[in-house]
């Protein structure tokens, strides 16, 4: 399985997905900055990923700050967590990744400062190592969603490029695979970047799973003629309405969805969801530099000097979403509020749709 990122002898090592399909290049890094550049530029990219990133990050600034002291090493990162968790704005799984290891700080302001630099680089590789497991759970859920025969449509990349390893979105299908149900994955090019052209059918088609790709534009069309079964998309963010930020087209995708009668699924580990927004009207969206849009690998599409609005994300309403697969099951997008209000345990609330 191909690896996004990983802790390496002191450096942290990244797969440069700007490269993809067409080079495998990989950053070896000890400097912070490198990742949190990594992160902005996307060559890391993905809300667990970057998650993972942040935390990785966090750790080699620690590692070459000189403190007497942990409370002072906790007021030298404050600057590496602001880098850091200004990179991307619309993934909460940053800040989640942040919070934690400021948390671990917090709880060891008595240690020798040499010991917490390493609980930090520890509290780090456990993060990578925890969404993988996060993911394989949500490949076991997800799986039941998935009949032998059937058709997914799926939206960017939510795979093991996206993740520690496994990936969100993919894992179901992955785990159908191996389950022996015979399935086809149709992957939009997913513009303006282009990472289920670039990313999600190169990883399909290593994992031997049979893949189309389709232009964006393509999805209702093949909806209306009955070739698309179900849609399985990740998440950067999922609010405690149950709204979902994902990368720009996918509200598109899950109102073809809802016209046609099809299951519009969501995959999102629990670190993306984030409880203390109300509603997806709320959730920040990033917009990216036009030349995204102007440019594919460089050369000029559109004409000199055009106005260009180049957002990033989208946010796809609860009523659109026909269920939200998690690492501890299956959940109705109302359920997720009830988290929230009602202070209910996951397994109380977890639901057999199926």
């Amino acid at each position: 399985m191909v690896k996004a990122i990983e802790w390496t002898d002191g450096k942290v090592r990244i797969l440069d997905q700007t490269r993809l399909p067409r080079e495998i290049v990989y950053i070896e890094t000890e400097d912070y900055l490198d990742v949190a550049e990594a992160i902005r530029s996307l060559r890391i990219r993905g809300a667990p990923a970057i998650g993972i990133a942040a935390s990785m990050g966090f750790a080699l600034a620690a590692l070459a700050i000189r403190a007497d002291s942990v409370q002072q090493l906790s007021e030298r990162l404050e600057e590496p967590a602001r880098t850091l968790v200004s990179t991307r704005p619309t993934a909460v799984n940053i800040r989640w990744a942040i919070e934690r290891m400021n948390s671990l700080l917090r709880k060891n302001l008595d240690e020798p400062v040499q010991k917490v630099k390493e609980l930090l680089v520890e509290e780090a590789k456990a993060i990578l190592e925890e969404d993988i497991e996060t993911n394989r759970a949500i490949g076991v859920h997800g799986a039941e969603l998935i009949r032998d025969g059937d058709t997914i449509l799926t939206h960017c990349n939510a795979g093991a490029l996206a993740t520690g390893g496994y990936g969100t979105a993919t894992a179901p299908m992955l785990v159908a695979r191996e389950q022996g149900k015979e399935i086809r994955v149709i992957a939009d090019e997913t513009r303006p970047v282009l990472q289920g052209a670039r990313l999600t059918a190169w990883e399909l088609m290593e994992a031997g799973i049979p893949v189309t790709l389709i232009t964006d534009n393509s999805a209702g069309a093949l909806m209306r003629k009955g070739e698309i079964d179900l849609c399985i998309v990740g998440t950067d963010r999922t609010v405690r309405n149950g709204d979902v930020a994902n990368k720009i087209g996918t509200y598109t995708v899950s109102v073809l969805a809802r016209e046609h009668g099809i299951p519009f699924y969501v995959a999102a580990p629990l670190s993306s969801i984030d409880l203390t927004i109300p509603s997806g009207d709320m959730i920040p969206i990033e917009e990216r530099p036009p030349e995204e849009v102007t440019h594919i690998s460089g050369v000029s599409i559109a004409p000199e000097g055009v106005n260009v609005l180049n957002m990033a994300f989208d946010v796809t309403p609860a009523r659109n979403v026909t269920a939200i697969i998690t690492e501890k099951g299956i959940f109705h997008p109302r359920d997720i509020r009830k988290l929230a209000e009602e202070g209910l345990n996951l397994d109380q609330i977890r639901i057999k749709m199926w």
